[in-house]
């Protein structure tokens, strides 16, 4: 048995419709669209508000399903995936204003008011979940609920607009900080914080069945053919973790795209206080697993440098040749400095880091790339470390997935830092995790997460990167926990 599933992968960038034949044996998977997700700015009386740009992106996502069942006139499924935190608000069951996006400046107001209510480490043993100042519950303490009647996560908001259907996916729910840690909603929570409790649907799990696009849908947006939406492992790094080829008792991954997410899958949460002040969460994953993880800065750090030098329509792959060759930096930066988080001259941002703690900043392009990626490759090995003392998960393998996985500079020094080997690939985890829980949710594919991770053969890999040996190896690869 074999047929096509399209996966709607959506990130905080960019967004893509990748579309994936399974047959036995085998898993082909390739675009079909790709388009740009860029902010929008709307003045709000006060100052320019950075929003989401839903309507446009669910355009962009209904003409590549377009596409794909033009190329694929078997397509039988349809998943979606996105970043996690945001939301569009529903009146009367329409969209009450566009999204907000997680880095707008109104998520600085949030945390205070709600920690006003109830502190972080009371949240942490309800929920789990690390604290970052665009959280869900953050955010929605800055809106005006009462004229609001649902509120729907980027992704179930896609699957709402082509099915009708309502319904909060499970593992984007655990980002929320609105779901217990006995996986229901925590409405004396809620109520304490003045959401209404039922603002959000019902919770479901990965492999649910919505049903097919709407007929008038369909028709307008030219959509062909019967293929069914169901839910998937909605938060972007749910899906992609789906698809790590891991020993989960030997292995940490390290998901890595806009944001870096290190950590480790596990059977029960972690809620001591020491992965509280470590700043690690517990989310949901794929069949009611633990991502044990933490949130650092990914390559928005590159990603925003290059787009303030694409001016000159800079080579990022001659680029990153050059860095290779440059001398490391006298000293990393801290990547997860809040002055990095915003758009803007992020170049300019770094050599100021560098000058004003009397350290040379890098001079030259390549000099800067090469401060981004020995940086982010110091983060990433020290969350590695904490992740498996916290866990008790020996990391004898790191696995990078995402677009990280084909930078091959960031993955040696990954494998150097960490002092363990690191497995590339696949980059396109987050889309190739989607069509898996989809192919076993349509019966072409069977079993629990092994099973499906057991078709992500060498093929789909990038490359294997062996420790150098400096500067040292990491007491990650003991596993053992912090007292």
């Amino acid at each position: 048995m074999s047929a096509h599933l399209a996966a709607v992968d959506l990130g905080a960038t960019s967004g893509r419709v990748m579309v994936a034949g399974v047959a036995p044996g085998s898993i082909d998977i390739a675009p079909v669209a790709r388009f740009a997700n860029d902010p929008v700015y709307l003045w709000n009386g006060r100052r320019a508000a950075m929003h989401w740009d839903l309507p446009g992106l669910f355009r962009n996502v209904c003409d590549g399903l377009a596409e794909a069942t033009r190329r694929y006139p078997d397509l039988a499924g349809i998943g979606v995936d996105s970043w996690a935190v945001d939301y569009g608000l529903l009146r009367g069951g329409a969209l009450a204003a566009l999204p907000h996006h997680y880095r707008d400046a109104r998520c600085e107001d949030g945390a205070d008011t709600v920690h006003q209510r109830i502190t972080h480490p009371e949240l942490y043993a309800r929920n789990g979940l690390q604290y970052l100042p665009f959280n869900t519950l953050y955010q929605l303490a800055t809106d005006a609920l009462g004229d609001v009647d649902r509120a729907l996560l980027i992704p179930d908001l896609v699957n709402y607009w082509l099915t009708g259907r309502e319904a909060t996916e499970r593992t984007n729910a655990s980002t929320t900080g609105l779901l217990g840690i006995d996986g229901h909603w925590d409405d004396e929570l809620m109520t304490l914080l003045d959401i209404p409790t039922d603002l959000f649907p019902a919770v479901v799990d990965p492999g649910t069945e919505l049903g097919p696009p709407l007929p008038h849908l369909a028709t307008l947006s030219g959509i062909t053919g019967r293929p069914h939406v169901s839910t998937v492992a909605s938060h972007d790094t749910a899906s992609a973790v789906v698809a790590v080829p891991m020993a989960p008792e030997a292995s940490v991954y390290i998901s890595c795209g806009t944001w870096g997410l290190v950590g480790v899958e596990l059977e029960h949460p972690v809620l001591s206080e020491a992965a509280r002040r470590a700043n690690f969460t517990n989310e949901v994953g794929a069949d009611g697993r633990i991502r044990f993880l933490r949130n650092t800065m990914g390559l928005w750090l590159l990603s925003e440098s290059v787009r303030h030098w694409d001016r000159d329509r800079v080579d990022l792959g001659a680029l990153l040749e050059q860095a290779t060759a440059c001398r490391p930096p006298a000293q990393v930066f801290d990547t997860d400095d809040p002055v990095f988080a915003s758009p803007g001259d992020m170049p300019d941002r770094i050599a100021a880091w560098y000058t004003a703690r009397g350290l040379p900043p890098p001079t030259t392009r390549a000099e800067t790339v090469r401060a981004i990626i020995e940086s982010l490759a110091a983060a990433f090995a020290d969350r590695v470390e904490t992740a498996s003392l916290l866990s008790g998960t020996a990391a004898r393998t790191v696995h990078i997935v995402g677009g990280g996985a084909q930078n091959a500079l960031l993955c040696q020094l990954i494998a150097d830092r960490v002092g363990a080997p690191v497995v590339a690939g696949p980059v396109e985890a987050t889309a190739l995790g989607n069509v898996l829980i989809q192919a076993r949710t349509h019966g072409l594919l069977a079993g629990d997460l092994e099973a499906l991770r057991s078709h992500v053969t060498d093929r789909l890999l990038v490359g294997r990167f062996t420790p150098r040996g400096v500067p040292g190896r990491s007491r990650a690869l003991s596993g053992r926990a912090r007292s």
